[in-house]
């Protein structure tokens, strides 16, 4: 096991993410005191129970003491609020950053907050599950998974290296983006498709021609697929789609002219158009495998990737 790259590291929130690292980081040795906070005194004994850190404050000025690293892991919406609460409390030569979705909001909340000599460096982990809390976190989450960080201009290079060092001790790959950028492109990979979740399951809830008996005990592989993703965290996706408006109804603008498109070769009985639709889409499914972010096994892999076999 390599040295600590931290004396200290401090997790604000302890729900998947930051069970996760807390995890990972115990697991890879990677700070010498795992200091946890979370405003949820219950939430904060059963990390304590699964004995995730050294030590725990529903206190956040506490936790981030003489942190030389804090990872605030909370609702998007809720990030200028911590800034705000611990940034007294930040040692010169600390390195903030964070896990949330979307980041120009993120920026914009929490920048203003941040004193001269911390490094503030907003980052995202493009990993997680449909599961929440302490408990649903596990140290594999993060492998070869992407972490991409959307760094000011003013960014300490040795800060950044050193952070990226730290993610990439985590399992996962490391790129940069400008904020904007990023918002689009989460946008339409990520918060897109649980939007469409979260309403396909709605309309399936609100149908009067079919019981919801039979929507669950008939359910196919597809709306099965489509409940995972509206089962994640309800606040979480609050925040997302009220800090990442702009991107966010773009996507869904776009979306509804494919969709018109897709209705009227349905109409119209235009097979050619169908065919080429789900053969060129069917594509990138085949691209997402190759590229190692999906398993082609049974049940998308979810077993291998929750349960992952120990060599």
């Amino acid at each position: 096991m390599s040295d600590p790259l931290f004396e200290k590291i401090a997790l604000i929130g302890i729900g998947l993410i930051g069970s996760s690292l807390a995890r990972v980081i115990r697991r890879e040795g990677l700070a010498r005191h795992i200091a946890i906070s979370t405003r949820s005194a219950a939430t904060l004994a059963r990390a304590e129970e699964l004995g995730l850190g050294d030590s725990y404050a529903t206190d956040a000025k506490l936790a981030v003491k003489d942190a030389d690293l804090i990872i605030v892991s909370v609702p998007v919406g809720s990030s200028g609020a911590v800034a705000a609460d611990i940034a007294s409390a930040l040692k010169p030569g600390a390195i903030l950053t964070d896990v949330g979705s979307t980041k120009a909001s993120v920026i914009a909340q929490m920048a203003p907050f941040i004193r001269q000599g911390v490094h503030f460096i907003p980052g995202h982990p493009l990993a997680g599950t449909e599961k929440s809390g302490p408990d649903a976190g596990f140290a594999e989450l993060f492998e070869n998974r992407w972490c991409i960080f959307t760094p000011l201009p003013d960014t300490d290079p040795a800060a950044l290296e050193k952070l990226s060092a730290f993610w990439r001790r985590c399992g996962s790959n490391i790129d940069t983006m400008d904020p904007e950028h990023h918002d689009m492109t989460l946008a339409i990979v990520s918060h897109l498709p649980h939007i469409i979740a979260y309403n396909i399951v709605g309309t399936a809830d609100d149908l009067e021609s079919v019981t919801k008996s039979e929507v669950i005990k008939y359910s196919a592989s597809g709306f099965r697929d489509f409940t995972r993703l509206a089962a994640s965290d309800p606040t979480m996706w609050r925040d997302v789609c009220l800090h990442n408006k702009d991107a966010i109804l773009e996507m869904l603008a776009r979306f509804s002219e494919d969709l018109a498109s897709l209705q009227r070769a349905i109409r119209w009985g235009d097979g050619d158009k169908l065919f080429e639709m789900f053969t060129r889409t069917r594509a990138i499914r085949r691209s997402i495998i190759d590229a190692g972010q999906e398993v082609d096994v049974p049940n998308f892999g979810r077993e291998a990737i929750e349960h992952p076999v120990k060599s």
